[in-house]
C-alpha cells in the first residue's frame, strides 16, 4: 500500500485501567508511520456524518472489533518495581502493628533513591507517603532508625490530607503537578481519606471508593499504593481476609497481604496478587536493629519471560550504527528474513509494541488510520528508529531532580519522564 510517509515521536505509556487507553505521551526513540491510501473528499464527509448520527444515537453502544484491537498499540504497565510493584491502584493490607507502615516506608525510599529491592529492580522517582496515622517526629525517628543520615530530597510526607470527595483528589492532581516525576504515592490509611458513610459500608460503596483513586492513578500514570487492615476472621483465601466487602479487591489492580503467625514474630509472609504481576509469596524476616524488612526466601521464583524472535531480529535491524528503519510491512517481513505474512508482522508488532520499548528501546506505533484491504493484504509503511548519541549527549543535562523539572518545564506537560544518557555502547537515551 502506497502512502505518505510522515514522521511521529511514539508516546510513552499513560497508564489505563487494563490498557484501555491510547498512549498519550512522548518516549525517547521515533518512529515513520504510513496514511491510508487517498479517498475522494466526499467519500470522506460521508463517512465522518455517518459516525456523527451513530454516535449521537441514543441507543448507540461503543464497540470494537477483535481486528481494530490488533490495528492498536496499547500502553503496557511501566513498573515502579520490576516484577512486584506497577502504575495502577493496589491495597497493601494487614493487622494492626505488624510492620505495614515500615514496610511502607522501606518501599518509599527504595524507589525514591532507585535502590534494587529484595533483588527486584526499582526505577527512581518521586514519592508521596501520607502518613495519616502518624506525626512528624514518629517519621523522623523511624526514618533515622532505619536509614541513618542517607536522606532523599525525592520522598516528601503528609500527616494530613483531604478526604475522597472532598478535595483529596485536587491535592494529589496538585502534587504531581509539582513533581512531574511521581512513580509512587502511598496512603496509609484508606479509613482515614473514605468519605463518611455512617460506617455503612457496601460492595458498591467499596468498589467506588477504589475506582475514584484507580481513576486518578490511571490518568497520572503513577502506582497507588493503600494500606488498609485485615479482619479478625480467617479465610481459605487469604485475600477474603481483606476487611470490607470484595468490592476494594474487585476494584483494585492488585494486593499485597502482610501476615505474622504471632504478632511477637519478627517473621512474616507477604503475598502478592495482582493483575499485571506474577502471584507470589515472600518470606521476610525484620532487622531488629534497623526494622528494616529483609528477603529469606520466595516460595516460586519470577517467571522469565522468554525472548520473542521477532523482536530479537527487529533489535539486529535496527542498531545505533543504522538508528532508523522505514518500509512497508512486506519490506519489513524481508528485510527480517522472517517466515511470515506482512500482516501477521505488523499485527505482532502492535500487541508487543510496549515490549520492543521496554526491553530495547525501540519504537513502534501503529500506521495512522483505519487499515483497509484482506487479511493477507500488506499492511501500510512501518518505521523503526533508535535514538542516537547526539540527543543522549542533550538528556544528559537533565540529571538530578532539579534536572527532571527543568526536563517537565521544557518538554511537553504529559512527558514526565526522566531520560538520561545511556553509558553503555550504544549512547541511547534511557528512561530512569
Amino acid at each position: 500500500m502506497d502512502g505518505l510517509k510522515t514522521k511521529t515521536t511514539v508516546p510513552y505509556p499513560s497508564v489505563a485501567a487494563d490498557g484501555g487507553q491510547s498512549l498519550s505521551q512522548k518516549p525517547n526513540q521515533s518512529i515513520a508511520e504510513g496514511v491510508a491510501e487517498h479517498k475522494p473528499p466526499e467519500r470522506d464527509l460521508e463517512e465522518i456524518m455517518r459516525q456523527i448520527s451513530r454516535v449521537n444515537d441514543p441507543a448507540y453502544l461503543p464497540t470494537v472489533s477483535m481486528n481494530d484491537l490488533y490495528e492498536q498499540v496499547y500502553p503496557g504497565r511501566p513498573p515502579v518495581i520490576d516484577g512486584l510493584l506497577y502504575t495502577g491502584t493496589y491495597l497493601f493490607v494487614g493487622a494492626p502493628k505488624v510492620g505495614k507502615s515500615f514496610l511502607m516506608a522501606q518501599l518509599a525510599y527504595h524507589v525514591s533513591m532507585g535502590l534494587s529491592l529484595w533483588g527486584y529492580e526499582v526505577r527512581q522517582g518521586t514519592v508521596l507517603y501520607l502518613a495519616l496515622e502518624d506525626d512528624h517526629r514518629r517519621l523522623q525517628e523511624r526514618l533515622y532508625r532505619m536509614f541513618g543520615v542517607e536522606s532523599t530530597g525525592n520522598l516528601f510526607f503528609a500527616i494530613g490530607a483531604k478526604q475522597l470527595g472532598g478535595g483529596l483528589e485536587e491535592q494529589l492532581k496538585g502534587f504531581v503537578r509539582e513533581h512531574p516525576d511521581t512513580r509512587l504515592i502511598i496512603i496509609d490509611t484508606l479509613q482515614k481519606v473514605r468519605e463518611e458513610d455512617g460506617g455503612k459500608y457496601s460492595y458498591a460503596n467499596d468498589y467506588e471508593v477504589i475506582t475514584k483513586l484507580k481513576r486518578f492513578a490511571d490518568i497520572s500514570g503513577v502506582c497507588l499504593l493503600v494500606v488498609h487492615h485485615t479482619r479478625k476472621q480467617q479465610a481459605d483465601d487469604k485475600f477474603d481476609m481483606i476487611s470490607g466487602t470484595n468490592g476494594l479487591l474487585g476494584a483494585a489492580d492488585g494486593a499485597f497481604l502482610l501476615q505474622k503467625e504471632r504478632r511477637t514474630d519478627n517473621a512474616a509472609t507477604l503475598d502478592i496478587s495482582g493483575r499485571d504481576q506474577q502471584d507470589q509469596r515472600l518470606y521476610l524476616k525484620r532487622d531488629e536493629e534497623r526494622l528494616v524488612w529483609e528477603l529469606e526466601r520466595r516460595e516460586t521464583e519470577l517467571r522469565q519471560e522468554p525472548p520473542d524472535p521477532v523482536l530479537e531480529a527487529v533489535a539486529a535491524l535496527v542498531t545505533a550504527e543504522r538508528p532508523e528503519w522505514r518500509g512497508t510491512a512486506t519490506e519489513l517481513v524481508a528485510a527480517l528474513g522472517l517466515d511470515m505474512k506482512p500482516n501477521a508482522l505488523a499485527m505482532r508488532l502492535n500487541v508487543r509494541a510496549w515490549r520492543l520499548s521496554y526491553e530495547y528501546h525501540i519504537h513502534y506505533p501503529a500506521a495512522a488510520g483505519k487499515r483497509r484491504g484482506s487479511p493477507g493484504q500488506s499492511q501500510g509503511l512501518q518505521g523503526l528508529a533508535r535514538s542516537v548519541c547526539r540527543r543522549a549527549g542533550r538528556a544528559a543535562a537533565y540529571r538530578g531532580r532539579a534536572g527532571r523539572k527543568r526536563w517537565a518545564a521544557g518538554h511537553h506537560p504529559d512527558d514526565r519522564n526522566h531520560y538520561e544518557r545511556d553509558a553503555g555502547e550504544n549512547c541511547l537515551w534511557r528512561l530512569t
